[in-house]
């Protein structure tokens, strides 16, 4: 059985990703985010691709894990890795609280 691979970094907007036990490709559209729909806060938020967005109640909620293959990064300049490295690797723990991610 072949290792699954471990996204440990955040993805960029854009990557085409395959989600275990998924046919279709999603493409990332947002990082970490919480459903309305409940007060888990998830890694990504992605579309189908090569849809794209439809209706909100069409967005696909998953984790890093959940990846199975990637077959696209999205594109990275200056800001994308400042904002990685600023921003999302010192994030601390987080909350949803009154439907909006807070640090605890």
């Amino acid at each position: 059985m072949e290792e699954k691979k471990n996204y440990r970094g955040m993805l960029p907007l854009g990557s085409v990703v395959q989600l275990a036990g998924t046919e279709p490709y999603v493409m990332i559209c947002g990082r970490i985010v919480c459903a309305q729909s409940d007060d888990r806060i998830y890694d990504y938020v992605g579309c189908l691709y090569p849809e794209g967005m439809g209706k909100s109640d069409e967005l696909i909620f998953f984790d890093r894990d959940a990846i199975e293959e990637l077959y696209f990064i999205g594109y990275q300049d200056e800001y994308e890795l400042t904002y990685r490295t600023e921003i999302l690797d010192q994030l601390g723990e987080l909350k949803v609280e009154d439907g909006e991610l807070v640090e605890v």
